[in-house]
């Protein structure tokens, strides 16, 4: 399985069995973004919130390659609105897709659409793929709930926000880190704009301090999991 940032919070996996789940999409007014939504492709995509800078691309890219979207109920209504396929999801709840299972969990945030939709609570989510787990915090703040996460699910890979302003900063995230026991932290949703300013090297240190591995990945870069 390949795990690729695109910059903030948009991921891409690609599954042993070539299934590609693209999360939180915004790609073409990203600044630090390497590709435009026209050169993803996904079979499906799923959604944290529906802030432009999460939904972003994500209706060009399904409307191009008939994705599935998977979110929470509310966004899930809204896509279907938009002409779209959805399956709807609730936090705390769980369905097995053919490329694995999600789980949505958590997250204090918002989630007001750009044209002004109440897209329900925010989350985040788990994902067991191929024997290996992926916790995408979404945008959060800090929360104990993150120990019970990593206790229910041994988490291999922790994807969470470092910019603070919106969501946490270095400090929180790094206890998020202890409280939830990754195997490996990575940090997301820094630097696309001059507010969320923030250094992923010194979030590293302070992670490698605990006794935890983490790694910076650069903006287009893609690893092995």
């Amino acid at each position: 399985m390949k795990l690729r940032y695109f910059s903030h919070s948009a991921f891409l996996i690609t599954t042993n069995n070539g299934k590609k789940i693209l999360i939180d999409p915004f790609l073409d007014h990203n600044p630090n973004s390497p590709v435009k939504s026209k050169d993803v492709d996904a079979d499906y995509i799923i959604l944290t919130h529906g802030h432009g800078d999460h939904l972003g691309d994500a209706f060009s890219i399904a409307k191009r390659c008939d994705s599935l979207f998977i979110c929470l109920n509310e966004l899930a209504n809204y896509c279907s609105a938009k002409g779209f396929k959805a399956h709807n999801m609730h936090i705390g709840g769980s369905h097995k897709f053919d490329f694995g299972k999600v789980k949505l969990t958590i997250a204090h945030h918002g989630s007001m659409t750009p044209d002004n939709y109440y897209a329900g609570e925010p989350s985040g989510v788990v994902l067991t793929i191929d024997g290996k787990s992926i916790y995408h915090t979404g945008d959060t703040g800090l929360f104990y709930d993150m120990k019970l996460i990593g206790e229910m699910t041994k988490i291999d890979y922790m994807l969470l926000p470092i910019g603070d302003n919106f969501t946490m900063g270095i400090d929180d995230a790094v206890k998020a880190v202890e409280l939830t026991n990754p195997e490996v932290a990575i940090p997301i949703h820094y630097n696309t704009f001059p507010i969320i300013q923030a250094d992923p090297y010194e979030f590293k240190k302070k992670v490698e301090a605990l006794g935890k591995k983490s790694i910076v990945l650069n903006f287009g870069q893609e690893i092995e999991l």
